[in-house]
Parts: C-alpha cells; sequence; structure tokens
C-alpha cells in the first residue's frame, strides 16, 4: 500500500467535515431571513416527530420573513409548537394557513454571540481534521514499521498530510469569514 492511499483515504472525512461546518453555519441567523433557520426543527405531528422541511414548503417573503405553508392544516399547531420553542428570533403568527415568522433586528450583542460560536465550531472542526490527520499518521507509520512504506515516503506523507490540513484547515477560515461577514451587514 503506498502512502497516498491512505492520504486519499481520509480526505472524503475532511470533506464531510468542512460539509459539516457549512450545514451548521447556514443554521446561524444573519441579518436576512434563510428556510434553513428552520428545515430542521422538529415538530410533533400525531405522535411522530418529524422535521419541518418533511411537513410544509418553506420560503422567504422579505427580506427578514420566513413562509411556511404546512401541506396539511392538521400540522400547523405542532410546527407553532415547535417554533416557539426553537427561540429563532420572533413568536411565529399564524396567517390562515401559513405560519409567517418575522425575524427582529440583530443586536450587537447578539452578533458578538454568534462570532463566538462561529468560531467555537470553526475549533471543533479543525480538532476533527487534526483527528482525522493523526490516524493517517499512525497508519502510515505502521506500514512503514512493517515494511509496506519506505522510509522516505513516510516523511513524504508527512508533509502530504501537512498540507491537506492546511489546505482543510484554510477552507474552515473561509468560511467562518463568509459568515461573519454575512451577520455583520
Amino acid at each position: 500500500m503506498e502512502y497516498k492511499e491512505v492520504i486519499n483515504k481520509i480526505r472524503p472525512e475532511v470533506d464531510k467535515v468542512i460539509a459539516f461546518l457549512d450545514g451548521e453555519f447556514n443554521k446561524i441567523r444573519t441579518g436576512r431571513a434563510n428556510p434553513s433557520l428552520v428545515e430542521d426543527v422538529v415538530a410533533d405531528c400525531f405522535g411522530q416527530k418529524f422535521p419541518l422541511k418533511q411537513l410544509a414548503a418553506i420560503s422567504i417573503s422579505g427580506p427578514k420573513q420566513i413562509l411556511i405553508q404546512p401541506w396539511d392544516k392538521s400540522y400547523v399547531e405542532g410546527i407553532v409548537s415547535a417554533l416557539q420553542k426553537t427561540g429563532v428570533g420572533s413568536n411565529p403568527v399564524v396567517d390562515r394557513e401559513a405560519i409567517r415568522i418575522n425575524l427582529p433586528p440583530m443586536t450587537e450583542e447578539y452578533r458578538k454571540d454568534l462570532f463566538r460560536l462561529i468560531s467555537e465550531k470553526q475549533e471543533q472542526s479543525r480538532q476533527s481534521i487534526r483527528r482525522w490527520r493523526e490516524q493517517a499518521w499512525e497508519e502510515i507509520q505502521e506500514q512503514a514499521k512493517d515494511g509496506k512504506i519506505r522510509e522516505d515516503d513516510k516523511f513524504r506523507a508527512k508533509d502530504e498530510l501537512q498540507k491537506l490540513v492546511e489546505e482543510y484547515n484554510k477552507k474552515i477560515e473561509d468560511l467562518g469569514e463568509k459568515k461573519k461577514k454575512e451577520i455583520s451587514e
């Protein structure tokens, strides 16, 4: 086995870390309405729990308003109850068979909390990537000890692993900066 195979084996895993971070950032409220703020909210309907995106059409009806149109009007009560528990920003308003959420203006204190949350999520992602690097490095060292990988290749692998980590740390940083910019607007 070549060291590149070990590195290529972890690449999809670190891609998942980036995808997860991006999804987490999409759930963070910015100054603008976004369906991802509520689509994963779990509502209780008929004794079962469903994410909102399975119960309703979710759209934006203005820069600070989310419109939720349940597939069935019997879902309205469960959806409203779930939305009130999440604290998306304001109380949901039932408008005939639709639910509207008006997002309040963002305070400076709330922005600072969001920046802190973004930094925490970035650090968690960096830690995950470091764990994947350590796992790959241990596997490479084990194979070098068994004679499957040459000593020269072992050190090339270490350099390539470091490049991989730096590449993904840059992606994490870029995602965080993009989100912070959205929040600042």
